[in-house]
């Protein structure tokens, strides 16, 4: 009995401690979006001061009316929005079709070229930019959607995550749908693709992350303010007005709330697809 009380309290101290251990690391995890939005409420000689104001004296909420019209923001956020929506929709799509091909389909060579896929994710972004522009800019395309969109709708991280999905999925509904006379365009719409769903809006959510958070291909390829990104934005911002900590904070909140609200309408599907897919990974 006393032997039983005893484990039970060890389990009962490890599990408060690993909880203060887990609390411990998401508030430091979030102190800088904490300053960044104390930041955005805060005047200029409060931003700096010592010791330091997480909650300022006032709210200062002139510095976000000042941010949006020091630059045309309505103009760089819809374009983001754009970009991401459809970069995002499109790499799933395109991500969804080879992943099916390299997860249920039988070719020569099938590995090898899978392979190929993945070793393009060792390739840094830097190196490849040049090579893209050129393309870009001989199909015309400078300061277009086009050369927003389509050079990072092919996405080897967005074809492994949902390749490895696909495979977790029974052979025995691919024997049924052969012998039902099920095309395999046919099973991958009405079956695959149903079944799939969190980890089809994981892949989606992490591919409009990454474009919205794009800043060297869009600065690369744009030089008009209409056709600029948020993320473009806040560096012309930085550069044009000076170093305006107030107001730069309060756009970086502005930029940072799309995300969030994306992510609070998906994150139970998203949590279950990272889930799955490292369990079947």
């Amino acid at each position: 009995m006393i032997l039983n009380i005893r484990r039970t309290v060890k389990q009962f101290d490890a599990k408060k401690l690993l909880h203060l251990l887990l609390i411990t690391v998401a508030v430091l995890m979030n102190l800088p979006f904490i300053w960044m939005i104390s930041t955005a409420f805060k005047a200029p000689d409060e931003v700096f001061s010592i010791p330091p104001k997480w909650i300022p004296d006032q709210l200062m909420w002139e510095n976000f009316s000042n941010m949006w019209h020091a630059a045309p923001f309505d103009i760089y956020l819809l374009n983001s929005l754009i970009v991401s929506v459809i970069g995002a929709t499109g790499t799933t799509i395109i991500g969804a079709l080879a992943a099916f091909g390299f997860a249920k389909l039988e070719f020569k060579g099938k590995n090898i070229i899978f392979f190929l896929f993945l070793m393009t994710t060792m390739i840094p972004l830097e190196v490849r930019v040049i090579p893209n522009y050129i393309i870009v800019k001989s199909f015309g395309w400078l300061d277009t959607f086009e050369a927003l969109i389509i050079p990072g709708l092919a996405s080897a991280f967005a074809i492994f995550l949902l390749r490895q999905f696909f495979l977790g999925i029974p052979r025995d509904l691919d024997d049924a749908a052969t012998i039902d006379g099920c095309s395999r365009l046919r099973y991958l719409f009405t079956i695959i693709l149903p079944l799939s769903k969190p980890a089809l809006l994981t892949v989606w959510l992490f591919m409009f992350i990454r474009r919205w958070n794009s800043l060297l291909w869009p600065l690369v390829v744009t030089n008009r303010d209409e056709m600029r990104v948020v993320q473009v934005g806040l560096a012309s911002f930085q550069d044009h007005f000076g170093v305006e900590w107030g107001e730069l904070m309060a756009a970086s909140t502005l930029v940072a709330i799309p995300i969030m609200i994306v992510f609070l309408f998906v994150q139970k599907h998203f949590i279950e697809g990272v889930a799955r897919v490292g369990i079947k990974g």
